[in-house]
């Protein structure tokens, strides 16, 4: 069963999918076991008549977009001749005629369905399928980030964990940054900020490479005075923790390379530093980055 926010994103999916495309009801939900699925959200229904209604891989349109893994439509569902009817008593008591189902996939796996439907026999144009895609690739990348964020947080729970461990923590501490302007859902981001928080305040066990003083072990340098710098400039700093040039970092954060420079200035003046190395090295004792 999804939880809470996935079903939050969901709903507000099938929202922007009626606002966008004019279909009078829109449905779907996510799988909860491989192949299966239950419709969950409705949005537009007239009849409870489809609310729990328990989807199987290859049964129905649905069925057969979870199979394919790809977007299936019909013109007059009940006269369909390339899907099977295990739920036309269903989608008759609610009264629908063409109806469309975009898979929601997510690292080529398919996660869950969004259909779109209309209650007269009429063939649904290239425009709404396209709506109707683009609302399945919102419900992808906010189930990319939660995924990402269950992830990171059961790494960030080993208790020491080592150099690859580690490498990874800050790999997927400077994508998440990246992607946590993108996500719409406020909850979902505050989340995924208090996650990147939480690995940039842990001590990598490893001990850090000072640019001024050589490397030193673990747990032997003290942190300095904290630093205040901008959400951007943090992502920014990132992005060069990972060995991102400017151009790479500004094509990650959908913002100019000049705009990327005067970040890493700005940065640069706060922290006391000279090079981009040295950036890096201080905002991590700092506490901003892992």
């Amino acid at each position: 069963m999804a939880e809470p926010a996935e079903a939050v994103e969901m709903r507000a999916a099938l929202l922007r999918l009626r606002r966008t495309t004019g279909l009078p009801v829109a449905f779907g939900g996510l799988l909860h076991e491989a192949g299966r699925m239950d419709i969950a959200e409705l949005n537009g229904a007239s009849t409870g008549a489809l609310r729990g209604l328990a989807i199987s891989a290859g049964n129905g349109l649905g069925g057969k977009s979870i199979a394919l893994s790809r977007p299936c439509a019909v013109t007059d569902y009940r006269e369909a001749r390339h899907i099977s009817h295990e739920y036309d008593a269903a989608v008759a008591a609610e009264g629908l005629r063409s109806v469309l189902a975009v898979p929601v996939v997510v690292r080529r796996r398919v996660r869950g369905v969004l259909y779109g439907a209309l209650r007269s026999a009429l063939p649904i144009g290239e425009r709404t399928f396209d709506a109707a895609v683009a609302a399945a690739r919102d419900v992808e990348q906010a189930l990319v980030v939660r995924d990402e964020v269950r992830r990171l947080l059961t790494v960030s729970r080993e208790p020491t964990p080592g150099p690859a461990a580690w490498e990874e923590v800050r790999a997927a501490h400077s994508e998440l940054r990246a992607l946590a302007p993108r996500v719409l859902d406020a909850r979902l981001r505050a989340e995924l900020l208090g996650v990147c928080g939480r690995l940039a305040g842990a001590s990598d066990p490893m001990g850090g490479t000072d640019p001024l003083g050589g490397s030193a072990p673990a747990g032997t340098v003290p942190r300095p005075t904290p630093v205040a710098l901008a959400p951007r400039e943090v992502d920014v700093l990132t992005c060069v923790a990972s060995g991102a040039t400017n151009a790479a970092a500004a094509e990650l954060l959908g913002v100019r390379p000049e705009t990327v420079k005067g970040y890493l200035r700005s940065a640069m003046r706060k922290l006391g530093t000279h090079t981009r190395l040295e950036s890096v090295v201080a905002a991590r004792r700092a506490g901003l980055l892992p």
